[in-house]
């Protein structure tokens, strides 16, 4: 075969004919063939904006809200300041290990105790916010007991661990009273919210035992002092703090309660002699009783008159109780004969009005000799006035204020 015909023959087989067209294509069709169909450009339409509030609408909001802002900076700035005078107070763990800080002691029988129903209703409680968890490891357990740290504590509140709580009621009590950060336990179980309001209780009810089970001997040691001024700092922060979360202004009755106790006898024996003054003289009394009831807690609760229910209704039980005692003490003073209304049936329900009753009823002659006309009207009044449960304390006491502080 020629080398012509071979030539030829490969010429045929390499044919290049579709790379020469693919070249003669314009770029231009060859953009839009990869590019595809252009899209359409929006156009641009005006869009008019939600209009502002009125004036007047911002003004109002501004008014309701300004003075609910300016009370939770003043609370949260004295909350730093109890907590930073308490540090030396709350960090009592230091102390000797002869000398404990939670007495030891056998609980009273709730029959004969006086603070045995609020320990029952304590303990009601706990059982029935008690769920099973894990015990903290080296807390708990077989082996020997071992003082756990103050985020222990706060962590068994955030998980609910109530036996772990109570255990450390009963073994480190100081350590429910402890700062860790910028919280307390029982302020910290109030911050989380309604979730923890059973943990809260648990706490306070904690504090109510730890008071009720010491003895008159123990409330003169500087360390049983310093106890209970940590207690109560504790107890008024958890009060203003309540009165800025609605759901927990139902506690306050309570915390006002503990309060009163930690306070011992003093606190109320200075105020029924007070009271006593301001009955016998030409003052105001019941107005007297009151705002001493108020204040005697924090400065906010004293401002916090008319809104919420659970407190105006412990602090009209406690005025009422307050008059009643400053009354039978004025007569029991000019009679020379009598018991004292005792002081641990301060403002719990009827106690001190049974006590008065039964007091005036069986010294009711040697009152009418001894007593002035004015004093055995004033205790005729209040024995007619907290008869029965008809009425409201709230009704009851401003009934008072119209007989005793108008007619002063």
């Amino acid at each position: 075969m020629s080398d012509d015909t071979q030539t030829r023959r490969r010429a045929v087989s390499f044919n290049n004919s579709y790379l020469i067209a693919a070249l003669d294509v314009d770029e231009t069709d060859r953009r839009r063939s990869w590019s595809g169909r252009p899209k359409k450009t929006l156009k641009h339409s005006p869009v008019l904006a939600e209009r502002l509030p009125s004036t007047a609408f911002i003004q109002r909001e501004a008014d309701h809200l300004a003075p609910i802002s300016v009370m939770k900076a003043k609370l949260e700035e004295a909350a730093e300041a109890e907590l930073d005078d308490e540090t030396d107070i709350i960090e009592l763990d230091a102390g000797s290990e002869d000398t404990p800080l939670t007495p030891s002691f056998e609980p009273p029988s709730p029959v004969t105790s006086p603070g045995g129903t609020l320990r029952a209703k304590f303990f009601a409680t706990a059982s029935k916010v008690f769920s099973p968890t894990k015990p903290n490891s080296g807390t708990s357990g077989a082996g020997p007991w071992k003082e756990p740290q103050a985020w222990e504590v706060m962590k068994a509140i955030e998980s609910k661990d109530v036996m772990f709580l109570m255990e450390v009621r009963d073994r480190a009590f100081h350590l429910l009273l402890r700062r860790s950060g910028d919280a307390t336990p029982l302020l910290h179980a109030m911050r989380i919210g309604q979730s923890h309001r059973d943990v809260a209780i648990v706490l306070v009810g904690a504090m109510s035992r730890y008071v009720n089970n010491l003895e008159d001997e123990d409330m003169d040691k500087p360390r049983t002092k310093a106890m209970l001024k940590a207690l109560r700092t504790n107890l008024k922060l958890a009060i203003d703090n309540s009165l800025t979360v609605p759901h927990q202004s139902d506690l306050i009755a309570s915390f006002l309660q503990t309060l009163v106790m930690s306070e011992g006898d003093r606190w109320l024996l200075n105020q029924i002699h007070q009271i006593s003054l301001e009955m016998r003289g030409e003052g105001k009394p019941v107005e007297a009783t009151e705002e001493a009831v108020r204040k005697f807690a924090t400065r906010e609760l004293g401002k916090a008159k008319g809104l919420i229910a659970a407190v105006d209704d412990y602090v009209a039980n406690a005025t009422g109780d307050l008059l009643m005692m400053a009354a039978w003490s004025l007569a029991s003073e000019k009679i020379g004969e009598g018991d004292p209304i005792p002081t641990y049936a301060f403002a719990r329900d009827d106690r001190v009005y049974k006590s008065f009753k039964t007091q005036f009823s069986q010294h009711r002659a040697a009152i009418r000799k001894k007593c002035s006309n004015r004093l055995q009207w004033q205790m005729r009044t209040l024995e007619d006035t907290f008869e029965g449960r008809n009425e409201p304390l709230r009704k009851k006491v401003d009934l008072l204020r119209e007989e005793f502080d108008v007619s002063a």
